[in-house]
């Protein structure tokens, strides 16, 4: 095993130099600048690990840059090495002490696909419903373990270059593994698809594949074969007479259910995972979903209403209850950052609104100001995103933000929101109310604070720097006339008592302070006379 662990490593190594990022494993290596297609090669040679890596890094804006997001998103269908039909019914007796023709009519020996942890064949079972069984590759989860312990190794060892990095890199690795690991294990996925199926049993054109439960194990999912077509396979759409925009309506409103009620949603909707049959939106592989808690998912429908009622305050007060400071936070700033954003979409009707973009927007807000985001919204910002590609897909003039009113409407968690069209008048009288409710218990909590001296006054000044400034002109010119003054008197007391060496019966000391005082007072003046101020 040392040896093994070993020999992959300086495999690792050797892949990540090749491809100009030998620093990352070499601390005393110099590094380039190697670009996101370098990265993206170098995770599909080192194999599953990594190639599941990328596909996790991928759906994480909050830890790359937009270009290595975009690179990576092409492992999503990247396909590796396939298991052959022994070795796969070797893992399936593994999992369930019985051999394949114990439950089979029919298994196929190749693979519809294969990804980088499983694989996919179609079957028949003895009562002749037909089935998908998705197998993981063997010894998949032993060879993931050892690399993402290599990979924890080689971040311990360039922590050091991620010091001013806001992003803990172990603790982003954590994640991941957390997140391989359930992925790994195929009742989490079985756990998704029965939540899914009871959050959608009353929805007429929104399902998924039923899975059975007794040939179901860590590393062995059967599912109903779901007979239908790509979501994104316009023609078939004609050719069997679906409504492209009425398609696209449903799915958006399927997934305004899935957040703002459910709190459970699809984590990956790209087409491959979106079908149509008998007159249904089918969705399948829920390897990956995104999960609101109450309080997020209360959050989430009050910063819908904070933005048709354009308050500001309310989208500070969602991003900051939410949030997690990861260090110093100016409200002010966050305040102002926020207002230019609503404004910046103020010229915009509320249907004109790519919510993709404004989720995207709120999050770049959230880091500017030293706020991290939880994990839920990013995963919740990349679905909206990949969503919105299926939309535009199936009808470009739809946009999800509209649909989001009609479906707040709708639950009538916003009664006024009945007419777009005369919606600056009833949102402003609605956001009057609720001010006007809050007016009471903001008294009593300043009232409360005033009492206990909890209260702090700030002030804060406009160009102070500049006011200092005056002020000290101000000062100086004040003391400056105060020390020509006291000149001039101790000047006049020598020449009185007639002190010091005389000249023609006068001081010298008393004529020269004379004079000097006579030069500092028109410097003074002269200096006044140019300010403009005298």
């Amino acid at each position: 095993m040392k040896e093994s662990r070993v020999n992959r490593f300086k495999e690792i190594v050797k892949v990540f130099t090749h491809y100009g990022f030998g620093y990352v494993v070499n601390a005393k290596k110099k590094g380039g600048e190697p670009s996101p297609v370098a990265l993206r090669k170098a995770f599909e040679e080192l194999g599953a690990t990594f190639i599941k890596l990328g596909q996790i890094l991928s759906t994480r804006p909050d830890i790359l840059p937009k270009e290595y997001i975009k690179e990576l998103e092409k492992l999503q269908d990247c396909n590796i090495y396939t298991d052959n039909i022994e070795t796969v019914k070797k893992v399936f007796y593994e999992d369930f002490g019985k051999n394949i023709e114990d439950y089979f009519l029919y298994f196929s020996p190749k693979p519809l696909a294969s990804a980088s942890i499983a694989q996919v064949h179609k079957g028949i079972l003895k009562d002749g419903t037909k089935v998908v069984v998705k197998i993981q590759h063997s010894d998949i989860k032993e060879k993931m373990n050892l690399d993402l312990a290599i990979i924890k190794r080689i971040v311990k060892l360039v922590k050091h270059k991620f010091n001013n990095s806001l992003i803990n890199p172990m603790e982003a690795i954590n994640e991941i593994e957390e997140s391989t690991k359930k992925e790994l294990n195929f009742l989490v996925e079985y756990s998704n698809m029965v939540k899914f199926r009871e959050f959608n049993e009353g929805v007429v054109c929104i399902t998924s594949p039923q899975p059975l439960k007794l040939i179901c194990s860590e590393r062995v999912l059967t599912m109903e074969e779901i007979d239908g077509f790509k979501i994104s396979e316009i023609n078939k759409l004609y050719e069997n007479g679906y409504d492209r925009e009425d398609i696209a309506k449903k799915l958006s409103l399927s997934f305004c259910k899935q957040i703002f009620d459910d709190g459970f949603f699809h984590g990956d909707p790209h087409p491959g995972n979106l079908l149509i049959s008998n007159r249904k939106i089918v969705y399948i592989d829920f390897g990956i979903v995104g999960q609101l808690d109450k309080s997020l998912k209360k959050a989430m429908n009050k910063a819908i209403t904070y933005v048709a009622l354009e308050d500001v305050d309310g989208i500070v007060s969602f991003i900051l209850t939410v949030g997690v400071k990861t260090g110093e936070v100016d409200e002010s700033t966050l305040r102002d950052d926020c207002k230019f954003l609503l404004t910046k979409y103020t010229s915009i009707s509320l249907s004109g609104i790519k919510i993709s973009e404004f989720l995207n927007e709120i999050f770049d807000i959230s880091s500017r100001n030293n706020i991290q985001l939880p994990k839920e919204f990013v995963s919740l910002i990349r679905s909206v995103i990949i969503l919105e590609g299926v939309l535009t897909n199936l009808d470009p003039d739809l946009e999800i933000m509209d649909v989001i009113i009609s479906f707040i409407k709708n639950k009538d968690k916003l009664d006024l929101l009945d007419k777009l069209t005369l919606d600056d008048i009833g949102l402003k009288l609605y956001k009057f109310t609720l001010d006007g409710f809050k007016i009471p218990s903001k008294i009593n909590e300043l009232a409360d604070s005033i009492s206990k001296g909890r209260v702090k006054v700030k002030i804060e000044v406009k160009e102070i720097k500049n006011l200092i400034f005056q002020l000290n002109k101000m000062v100086n010119r004040l003391s400056f006339a105060l020390v020509v003054g006291c000149m001039v008197i101790a000047s006049s007391l020598v020449l009185k008592l007639n002190t010091g060496p005389l000249y023609d019966g006068l001081s010298l000391m008393g004529v020269i302070g004379y004079a000097v005082s006579a030069i500092f007072g028109f410097w003074l003046l002269i200096s006044i006379i140019k300010s403009g101020f005298l």
